[in-house]
């Protein structure tokens, strides 16, 4: 009986390793000619979505976002998922986001950028920060966050972000 059982999970195990192997090879090899992967500048594309938030300009969502129900937004502002083009553009006109810009009082910036490349696809961490760059450091909100983005439309667009505040620290006893 053990050495059935051991056959069948063996079987079991065969078929999931399979899968994956046929999910990996399908999504882990971009075609070069479609999704220009090395070209991917985390810099310049966050740099753009930096931009978007300090000029508060609403319109500039559609060119950096997908422009579909499988965008997703994590906020450090509210809890659950922020799903879809609409759901996201409400979101952001709660932060006064207008058409057009506008200029706002305090300044969102990030730092430790980093990236990685999976198929067609790049995510990107980093820390980002708001407030007033000459106030003191204890003044300035601050969180890690991950950014993914997804060859759609000729160009890579954000799919996926994710944002936290940082850990409260406790106090040392």
């Amino acid at each position: 009986m053990n050495s059935q059982h051991s056959t069948a999970e063996f079987q079991i195990l065969l078929k999931a390793r399979l899968i994956f192997v046929v999910f990996a090879v399908s999504c882990g090899v971009p075609d070069q000619s479609q999704t220009p992967l090395d070209a991917f500048d985390a810099d310049t594309h966050i740099a753009a979505w930096v931009e978007l938030w300090n000029t508060r300009d609403l319109t500039r969502l559609d060119e950096l976002f997908l422009s579909d129900s499988s965008l997703t937004y994590f906020s450090s502002e509210r809890e659950g998922l922020i799903q879809g083009p609409a759901a996201m553009r409400e979101h952001h006109e709660g932060f006064g986001f207008i058409a057009g810009g506008m200029e706002p009082e305090q300044e969102l910036w990030v730092e430790d950028v980093q990236s990685s490349a999976y198929g067609k696809v790049a995510v990107v961490t980093a820390t980002w920060l708001f407030g007033d760059r000459s106030a003191s450091a204890d003044s300035i909100s601050r969180g890690p966050m991950t950014v993914v983005y997804t060859w759609a439309d000729d160009r890579f667009r954000i799919a996926h972000m994710h944002f936290a505040d940082r850990p409260v620290q406790a106090d040392a006893e």
